[in-house]
């Protein structure tokens, strides 16, 4: 059986945790920041999130080797 090829976008945008959960970094944090009130900015402070377990399936598709 060949190798799977990983997705590379997905690569950069979710990992694992050590118990299997896929983990995203959560959004709006990266630019425009002076606009955002200091709660939208708060909210994401905590850079993690998990990914919804319905997506779950599916990125875990893309990421076959656990990237």
């Amino acid at each position: 059986m060949p190798k799977l090829k990983t997705n590379k976008a997905a690569k950069k945008r979710y990992s694992y945790t050590a118990t299997g959960k896929v983990k995203r970094t959560k959004c709006n944090k990266r630019h425009l920041l002076a606009n955002k009130t200091s709660r939208a900015k708060s909210r994401g402070k905590v850079q993690d999130g998990y990914a919804d377990k319905t997506c779950e399936a599916g990125i875990k598709k893309m990421l076959p080797y656990g990237n």
